[in-house]
């Protein structure tokens, strides 16, 4: 294996653990914090390593939320978190692709629009598949009280999080990337 697939490894496996320890201590916490840290990190992950990374990022989020950490999701709705926080890392990706270089009035535009696209982006998935597919098609025997807290959870809640994580990890990010010394040329 080449130095840089190696070095993606290693970042990648960090941001991992970060997210399972923030998922793992922010547990018995609001939706609001855990939701809030688990799109920091996959904001971080994405500007500071790539959008394969923070993708990597974000699917393993569900799976180890539901098999490690026992959070209490039918495994069918899995697919559709994985897929929502892939949209956001994507759009953040796109969006903002070289705005740290020179962080002038338009990276500034792009960065906020890369908020706001990629956190709608992810509500509308989630909302959408969990709502509106998975809940009434995918469970059909789901109890009464059961759809109600999972329509609530994946609903703007969900919007709210998202904008909340991304916003201060872009916030963040100029900082974070000149205490990691890392080259504005190549993000």
């Amino acid at each position: 294996m080449n130095r840089k697939r190696i070095l993606w490894i290693t970042q990648t496996a960090l941001f991992i653990a970060m997210l399972v320890t923030a998922q793992h201590l922010t547990a018995p916490m609001s939706q609001f914090v855990t939701g809030s840290i688990i799109n920091f990190i996959l904001v971080t992950a994405t500007i500071l390593v790539g959008m394969s990374s923070g993708v990597a990022v974000g699917v393993v989020s569900p799976i180890f939320a539901y098999f490690i950490l026992g959070v209490p999701i039918f495994p069918v709705i899995i697919p559709f978190i994985m897929a929502g926080n892939a949209a956001l890392v994507v759009a953040v990706h796109f969006i903002t692709v070289k705005s740290y270089v020179n962080l002038d009035l338009l990276a500034y535009v792009r960065i906020i629009l890369a908020i706001i696209v990629g956190s709608v982006l992810k509500f509308l998935v989630l909302w959408i598949g969990v709502v509106h597919v998975a809940l009434p098609f995918l469970i059909p025997n789901a109890l009464p009280p059961q759809v109600a807290a999972m329509s609530a959870a994946f609903s703007w809640p969900q919007l709210v999080t998202a904008l909340i994580g991304s916003t201060i990890a872009m916030t963040v990010m100029p900082n974070l990337m000149r205490a990691l010394r890392i080259n504005k040329n190549t993000v």
